[in-house]
């Protein structure tokens, strides 16, 4: 059974950082990616954060040069570096498994909130 567990949200002024944690059970990190999501009250859900298998990493606009995604595969876990935090950065977090061949996600964490003061 998958199971996707993330952590390291909070409260945080504007120009702060966070980093949350994504740690996956019950998949096979040679098959399948993780990236991170969010989503906004009011809002839809947004892509923050892809990597390929290949290391090659992607990054709406919105958050590019401010945000940095990796992974420990000996871990099992993935990492969303956020820096210079914006009050439009506020949003619930959650991280995402897809096969890496495919855009559909199988499974989902549940959502970590970040939450960010001007």
């Amino acid at each position: 059974q998958v199971q996707l567990v993330a952590s390291g949200g909070g409260s945080v002024q504007a120009g702060g950082s966070l980093r949350l944690s994504c740690v996956a059970s019950g998949l096979s990190s040679s098959n399948y990616c993780m990236d991170w999501f969010r989503q906004a009250p009011g809002k839809g859900r947004e892509e923050v954060a892809r990597i390929s298998r290949d290391g090659s990493t992607r990054f709406p606009d919105s958050v590019k040069g401010r945000f940095t995604i990796s992974q420990d595969n000996a871990k099992n876990t993935l990492y969303l570096d956020m820096n210079n935090l914006k009050p439009e950065d506020t949003a619930m977090y959650y991280c995402a498994a897809r096969r890496c061949n495919l855009n559909m996600y199988s499974d989902w964490s549940q959502g970590t909130q970040v939450i960010v003061s001007s």
